[in-house]
């Protein structure tokens, strides 16, 4: 019985390590999967797309208690910036089976289907954000961010470094 304790525990400590994972700041991401070609967007290429004024939001646990604010926030559309890439698919049909996998540096991963970004008002709501409290996206600690503004709990899909969205399709 004691072996197993210490079993388990050792178990649980492992967990709790792999679960503090050090976030490494990124300076681009890439776009891949199911797409023609792969691309790399960076913080650069963001600048040129159009800007939009997010304002403020309140991060919010999965019990919707707010953990902290992000105050004066700027971003451009996930969805504008997807346009970067063409999706292999063999009729416009079957996008309603793809989906976005948007991983950090620290393994965290949140899914958006491509019918919540195309073909719901949710995508005119989910920000690559570019400029938080009047300081660029470079100078931020959590580069690069995406974050779902109309979401009831806001930390859930809220991804901190950004390191790849991979462009999935049911099987």
């Amino acid at each position: 019985m004691k072996k197993v304790l210490i079993l388990l525990s050792f178990v649980l400590l492992q967990d709790a390590a792999i679960a503090q994972k050090k976030l490494t700041p990124t300076t681009s991401f890439t776009i891949s999967g199911n797409v023609k070609t792969e691309a790399t967007i960076t913080l650069n290429a963001l600048d040129t797309f159009k800007q939009v004024n997010i304002g403020d939001v309140s991060i919010k646990n999965h019990l919707g208690e707010s953990k902290y604010t992000h105050e004066k926030l700027k971003g451009v559309l996930l969805k504008d910036v997807l346009k970067q890439v063409v999706y292999t698919s063999e009729s416009p049909k079957v996008l309603s089976e793809f989906y976005f996998t948007c991983v950090a540096t620290d393994g965290y991963k949140v899914v958006f289907s491509w019918n919540e970004l195309y073909n719901n008002p949710l995508g005119d709501h989910v920000y690559v954000i570019t400029e938080e409290n009047g300081k660029k996206a470079n100078a931020v600690d959590d580069r690069i961010a995406i974050i779902s503004t109309t979401d009831v709990n806001t930390g859930r899909r809220y991804v901190k470094c950004l390191s790849k969205i991979i462009v999935n399709r049911i099987p």
